[in-house]
């Protein structure tokens, strides 16, 4: 997935927050958006080796769609060259490949991520520990995972203690335009994340798939005998026709324990030691 320099891509692109802020930028890419202390280059882009992007077994798994993920690049490019903000920040596209291929027991698959500003940071559902208030799917899992486990609703949005336990965070696309929902679809990150399930299938081992909505339910043909949590979406516009009541935190575990693999802690939300 490298190029001989040991690059991903090599495409200096950094994140405008709108057409309006376009100045002139670096020397080959006239009127680009010179980036704020809150934006970064593409890391995969910029260019970056796929180690520092990926854990080094999703780098493996995820070789056979390195083509999509150049056409991908280019893509987003070209959005950025018409004025157009990505999400999320541009270290995060890649985030949840960082939980090792080797240690995930649940895959929790979404729609696409967050298209408010500063809420997307490439673990699905998940915001910054500082994001106030949350956003209102979240704030809907939270209201299911204390209906279904007992836990109190977690301090904050950030779910990275999931993905410290081995809970892949999933989005079916992983980027899109500022306050646009699903402007990403259909361009290839289907292709990457059907991969991405293609890999921990052929992996074997203990995996429950909670799949929300019908995004992610398109991924059940690729499970296999995978054991599957389904319902709809948790969205405001959806969660009251079948999320609300699905349990989906406890039948993960059940499943998992059927598996021979250790429950997951759902209350445990945030990263490291002693984290609510």
């Amino acid at each position: 997935m490298v190029h001989d320099d040991g690059a991903l891509f090599d495409l200096p692109a950094t994140l405008p927050d709108r057409a309006s802020d376009r100045r002139a930028g670096p020397p080959g890419r006239p009127g680009n958006t010179a980036p704020s202390p809150n934006e970064s280059v593409f890391p995969f882009a910029a260019p970056a080796p796929i180690g520092d992007l990926v854990s080094p077994d999703w780098a493996a798994a995820l070789e056979p769609v390195e083509p999509v993920l150049h056409q991908l690049a280019a893509s987003l490019a070209s959005d950025l060259d018409a004025g157009h903000r990505i999400l999320p920040d541009a270290r995060h596209i890649l985030r949840a490949f960082t939980t090792p291929l080797d240690r995930v027991r649940v895959v929790i698959v979404g729609q696409d991520p967050y298209p408010t500003a500063g809420h997307a940071v490439g673990l699905s559902f998940s915001v910054h520990p500082s994001t106030r208030p949350i956003p209102r799917s979240l704030a809907n899992i939270y209201r299911e995972l204390s209906s279904d486990t007992g836990s109190p609703v977690p301090p904050s949005g950030d779910l990275s203690g999931w993905a410290e336990q081995g809970v892949l965070l999933l989005n079916r696309v992983l980027t899109v335009r500022a306050g646009e929902t699903a402007s990403h679809r259909g361009r290839g990150w289907e292709l990457v994340t059907d991969a991405a399930i293609r890999a921990l299938v052929a992996r074997g081992g203990p995996l429950v798939a909670i799949l929300w909505g019908k995004d992610a339910l398109r991924l059940k043909p690729l499970l296999g005998t995978t054991p599957t949590v389904e319902s709809v979406h948790p969205s405001p516009l959806s969660a009251s026709r079948g999320f609300f009541g699905s349990r989906p935190f406890s039948r993960a575990n059940a499943l998992l324990v059927q598996q021979g693999a250790d429950p997951i802690d759902w209350s445990r939300t945030s990263a490291g030691p002693g984290a609510a």
